[in-house]
């Protein structure tokens, strides 16, 4: 039984964009917004944040599964997409505009749902009452 739906799905999402990364780093870039290969330097950093993606992902799904506080993991996508987006901010006039919407949006929204998860309450799961279900 899946505890927390919510880490379950933001997990899944970062998982599979950093499995993406890590496979067909060319691809996943191009659906980020970059047409062109960016050279072997890129290539290197964008397996990286594969890397870094799939394992923050892997681990809001284990703890969604588990039933464990997922608040940290929510807190660390967040502040991934944070170093993204501040990173982003420093080339945004060389970025073309569907780059700019994709790439930059793409991180405001990740902070946002990491701010999110990690400010909400602890998801626990229900105990077994026996007088609500034997009477």
């Amino acid at each position: 039984m899946i505890k927390d739906r919510a880490a379950l799905v933001a997990g899944c999402i970062r998982l599979a964009s950093g499995i993406s990364f890590l496979v067909d780093p060319l691809r996943a870039n191009r659906l980020w917004g970059e047409p062109d290969d960016p050279g072997p330097s890129a290539r290197l950093l964008l397996r990286s944040m594969g890397y870094r993606d799939a394992l923050i992902g892997g681990l809001l799904v284990n703890g969604a599964l588990r039933g464990r506080d997922t608040r940290g993991w929510f807190l660390a996508s967040g502040g991934a997409d944070a170093a993204d987006l501040l990173g982003g901010i420093s080339v945004h006039a060389e970025l073309k505009r569907g780059q700019q919407i994709v790439g930059l949006g793409g991180a405001v929204v990740g902070i946002g749902v990491g701010l999110w998860g990690a400010t909400r309450r602890r998801v626990t799961s229900m105990p077994l009452d026996l007088e609500t279900v034997v009477p």
